[in-house]
């Protein structure tokens, strides 16, 4: 399935999507049936996301990589220095 559809193409998998979970809601396996409940909860940040090609990657992986230099930083006493060690980093 493409990442992003357009607007005819997500009208016609939206019966599709609504019938796999409900086969997933009625499995007899408790992770899948547990599966299905937890996509049926989010199933309007699913559809959104079958429909737009947005995401937040980018701003994730930059998180992460200032986390991972807050833990190497542990004791510095200067958050310039952490702020330089960031713009280097990240960019």
């Amino acid at each position: 399935m493409k990442r992003a559809l357009t607007p005819k193409a997500c009208r016609k998998a939206i019966p599709t999507f609504l019938d796999m979970l409900t086969e997933l809601k009625q499995s007899a396996f408790k992770a899948l049936a547990s599966l299905g409940k937890t996509l049926c909860a989010w199933k309007d940040e699913v559809a959104r996301m079958l429909r737009f090609s947005k995401s937040n990657g980018i701003t994730e992986g930059f998180h992460r990589k200032m986390k991972l230099i807050q833990r190497r930083a542990y004791g510095f006493r200067n958050f310039e220095n952490y702020s330089v060690r960031v713009k280097v980093l990240c960019g």
